[in-house]
């Protein structure tokens, strides 16, 4: 579902467009057989462990006929142990995903589109072999499946009908006819294991994001909320659901987002995350706790120097992991429910999750052996089992393969009294005589956070150290990785204190390595590309910039956006009540200023950052006379999928700074 038709032409619109010239063609054929390299890698979607702590599975991406393949090893012997679980005839063509192991260990539920190739269904297989057996025969998107505690029941997550992939991340479909008129809700489904009896559970006008069973299989807890799925997430409460009657009950309307429900292990109360979060998906917060018959909630973890982005009960209930992002790294604690002090259990430069964007912990029965997906700059993604902080190795997805690009640390700057992280890239072969220039990558989000990763194909500035690029990401206020606070310090200011504390990273880097201040570019993607447009009518201290999917006017964006309730928490109130909180952080506000030459990119179908809006800053330095090249992606949405459209994006951003910093 996720395939894209390859194209050779990477525009629409191509009148608009002006190709570089003189592209250097051995460089070209470097980028293009790095950019093969990190395409053709068989990377982890998710990883979980089986609840007797023996066996790991994974789903891992590949490419060609297998995008999707499912597996499975002891913890003893991975490599002697592992196979492919599968729906299929074994030959690879079908696609499987979403793994979810049976209360016994002996049985992993999934999804395949073994039958037809544009739909998944719900499958059940034997880890120990025989034919997987299929559940369901529905229509629609399908997600999120787990078993019941007795393992009789599967619940999961299913759009009935729905015209595309759910989520704000998809291409949107294009709008005709009468609008907002039909809404397809995400709802909660129960799926006998013994017959394939189907029963959607949930309310049809409410929406479903996540989903916990009670201990005694007897209940739900949900975070849902009524009205469109993509923007409604925002204001999302927590709700449980009779499992025999469907019976709701809102236990929690939150003052800020929330994510991550989980059920105590006496069944007494849930936890949960919540904190200001701009994505849903990326989390992080606070720990929060609510009696299951509902109550005031209370905040576990004031205070706290890190954001959580993952929990899970230890058996007893005494106390819950904790999976934090933590000064721009990962660590993993302990939180005592009575106390709430916050033990450290392990901290490291690198990035733990369960795959893409599900930054948690996949924990056995035992609440001791766990299993995660680990990866830095220079290690490439992989499995790792074993107890909390000893695993051992899994996987070794392409053994030969190395980083063929600088080395990367963590360093700290301050300003206005913060202490602040960022990681900078060192050119590859670098050399302390010569001079480089710098090319700044600020993260989306803004609530995110650079994170040491093994670079991706889509818009990722670490493949240009190759080149002889420093490459700073920094991470500043409004980013997770420092509690709160820290979090919530571009509430009502966004593109100001933000800008100054990645300004001071820039004067730090220049003052401590041997970087050219007249070499000096910005780049980023989504809440990154806002940046790169607000940083540009703010200083011409950078030379050259390139925006995706950035965001040139607030006020406008508001009514454009697939999303808009997100940005009542970061703007104090809607673009109706207080117009000018939103034109004040607004780059089209300040246009005039612009003489950086930029660069545009975005997909034709964008709904979290609208298409409209680089259209917008397009059109304002066309007219300015203000350098620059534009882009549209066609059939696109805020991510981009098509191969062929990541290499044009990295290619033209590699010629761009080449181009305008050497």
């Amino acid at each position: 579902m996720f395939s894209r038709l390859a194209r050779t032409v990477a525009l629409v619109l191509p009148v608009l467009f002006t190709l570089l010239s003189g592209r250097a063609g051995a460089q070209e054929s470097s980028l293009d057989a790095m950019l093969d390299s990190l395409a053709g890698a068989h990377d982890i979607r998710q990883v979980a462990i089986s609840p007797e702590g023996q066996r790991v599975a994974w789903v891992e991406e590949g490419s060609g006929a297998s995008p999707h393949g499912i597996f499975v090893c002891s913890l003893e012997s991975p490599a002697s142990t592992r196979r492919r679980i599968t729906a299929g005839s074994g030959d690879g063509a079908s696609e499987e995903r979403e793994i979810a192991w049976s209360p016994d260990s002996r049985q992993l539920a999934f999804l395949s589109n073994a039958q037809a190739p544009d739909q998944l269904q719900l499958y059940v297989a034997k880890v120990t072999g025989g034919e997987a057996r299929k559940l369901t025969d529905l229509r629609g998107s399908l997600d999120a499946p787990s078993w019941s505690p007795d393992g009789k029941t599967l619940a999961l997550l299913f759009t009935e009908n729905a015209p595309r992939l759910p989520g704000p991340l998809e291409p949107m479909t294009l709008p005709s006819g009468v609008i907002g008129g039909k809404i397809y809700e995400q709802r909660l489904t129960m799926v006998d294991v013994a017959t394939g009896r189907v029963r959607q559970l949930s309310p049809p006008d409410l929406y479903v994001y996540e989903y916990d069973w009670s201990p005694d299989g007897k209940k739900f807890t949900l975070t849902a909320a009524r009205g469109a799925g993509d923007a409604q997430w925002y204001v999302a409460e927590i709700y449980t659901l009779q499992a025999d009657s469907g019976e709701m009950k809102s236990l929690y309307k939150p003052a800020q987002q929330i994510a991550a429900p989980c059920w105590s292990p006496d069944g007494n109360s849930i936890a949960f995350i919540s904190g200001l979060m701009s994505d849903e998906g990326s989390t992080g917060g606070d720990v929060y706790l609510i009696p299951a018959t509902g109550g005031a909630a209370r905040n576990l973890t004031p205070g706290l120097k890190a954001s959580v982005s993952g929990l899970v009960w230890r058996p007893g209930g005494d106390e819950i992991l904790l999976l934090e992002s933590i000064d721009g790294a990962s660590g993993i604690a302990t939180l005592g429910v009575r106390n709430g002090k916050v033990t450290p259990l392990w901290s490291g430069a690198e990035t733990l999750s369960l795959g893409w964007w599900n930054f948690g912990l996949s924990v056995a029965s035992d609440g001791k052996t766990s299993a995660v997906l680990r990866e830095t700059f220079s290690d490439r993604p992989e499995v790792w089992a074993g107890p909390i902080g000893a695993w051992k190795q899994m996987t070794t997805s392409h053994p030969a393969e190395r980083a063929n690009w600088g080395k990367t640390e963590s360093i700290h700057w301050t300003n206005e009294g913060l202490n602040l992280q960022g990681w900078l890239t060192y050119p590859q072969n670098y050399d302390p005589a010569r001079r480089y220039p710098l090319v700044v990558e600020v993260h989306g989000g803004p609530g995110a956070m650079a994170r040491p990763s093994w670079p991706s194909t889509l818009f990722d500035f670490t493949p240009l150290s190759h080149y002889g690029y420093f490459v700073l990401r920094p991470n500043p206020r409004g980013s997770f990785g420092q509690g709160e606070a820290f979090t919530r310090g571009n509430v009502k200011d966004f593109g100001y204190g933000d800008l100054r504390d990645i300004l001071a990273g820039v004067d730090y880097v220049v003052k401590r390595f041997p970087v050219d201040n007249d070499r000096v570019g910005i780049g980023g993607w989504s809440y990154g590309g806002y940046m790169t447009m607000w940083a540009v009518t703010q200083t011409h201290r950078f030379r050259a910039a390139v925006s995706g999917a950035g965001i040139a006017d607030w006020q406008s964006y508001y009514g454009e956006n697939d999303i808009d309730q997100w940005m009542i928490p970061f703007f104090g109130a809607s673009v109706y009540d207080d117009p000018a909180v939103y034109a004040k952080s607004s780059p089209i506000t300040f246009i005039k200023n612009v003489k950086t030459p930029t660069l545009i990119l975005v997909g034709d179908r964008d709904g979290e950052c609208p298409t409209a809006q680089s259209f917008e800053f397009w059109h304002a330095l066309m007219t300015l006379g203000v350098e620059n090249q534009f882009v549209v992606y066609p059939h696109e949405g805020h991510l981009i999928y098509d191969p062929a459209h990541r290499r044009d994006i990295m290619q033209r951003t590699l010629e761009w700074y080449d181009h305008h910093l050497k």
